[in-house]
């Protein structure tokens, strides 16, 4: 099968800053990919560039197979994209905002009311779904986010800080859903600073840091590799070097 994802020789620069300095990745369908980085890693950009929101790169990048510099919109189809900031039109409520994403993706109204109506009743909002969502709470903003996103039913689903503001009990609804829309076939690309739910629930975990990947494999591959224990231990070392007790320290004296 040909990958769902594939990046190649993948550059991004700001000014005279280079963020992606040759990214070279092959993803195939049905993988939970764990997309994990420190800040100003280049994961934000690679989301972006792989949404079709940054178009000023070199390389080469294709999702389903389509050149998403050439048709962006036709990418843009295929996609869910779930950012970490849930921007959403305060004065709409749930449904009248999901009704505008149903039609932007040109599915019936009767769908996009139906799928709503189940997936906002399944994050515990049945009754929260005709009120206006400037009262909303920063978790009910997520799910309605998180619905939207996959609303169209897509095959490559992008996630990035997708747990912002849940509370425990959707934190166990997502991680179950995004491990059964990945047996459905479903491509998960998920971004995220908390690296036990990444070590859980990726096929695949994908660390970069300035720029470049620095390991690729599964969780149990990389630990093989750097003989740690935990995700968070082997992202520390391959990152930080150290430096993160000597951080420590020079808080904790800091208070002396």
């Amino acid at each position: 099968m040909a990958p769902v994802i594939t990046l190649k020789n993948l550059w991004k620069s700001y000014g005279s800053k280079a963020v992606l300095k040759g990214i070279d990745i092959t993803i195939e369908a049905g993988q939970v990919i764990g997309y994990i980085g420190p800040n100003g890693a280049g994961k934000s950009t690679t989301v972006k560039i792989l949404c079709g929101l940054i178009s000023d790169f070199t390389g080469e990048v294709f999702v389903n197979g389509i050149d998403i510099k050439k048709d962006p919109v036709a990418v843009k189809q295929k996609i869910g994209y779930v950012p970490e900031l849930a921007e959403l039109y305060d004065v709409l409520t749930p449904m009248e905002f999901l009704e505008l994403m149903g039609e932007l993706y040109n599915l019936e109204p009767a769908v996009v009311k139906e799928r709503s109506v189940k997936m906002l009743s399944a994050f515990g909002l049945a009754d929260n779904i005709n009120n206006r969502m400037d009262t909303f709470s920063k978790g009910m903003r997520q799910k309605v986010l998180l619905t939207s996103g996959l609303l169209h039913n897509p095959d490559i689903i992008i996630l990035d800080e997708p747990l912002s503001g849940l509370d425990a009990n959707s934190v166990i609804i997502v991680k179950d859903l995004i491990t059964k829309l990945a047996k459905d076939g479903k491509t998960i690309f998920y971004c995220s600073h908390m690296m036990d739910i990444v070590e859980k629930i990726s096929d695949r975990i994908i660390l970069i840091d300035n720029g470049t990947v620095v390991a690729d494999g599964s969780f149990e591959q990389l630990r093989q590799l750097k003989g740690d224990t935990s995700l968070e231990k082997i992202f520390a070392d391959l990152t930080a070097k150290g430096e993160l007790n000597t951080a420590a320290d020079q808080l904790l004296h800091a208070l002396d």
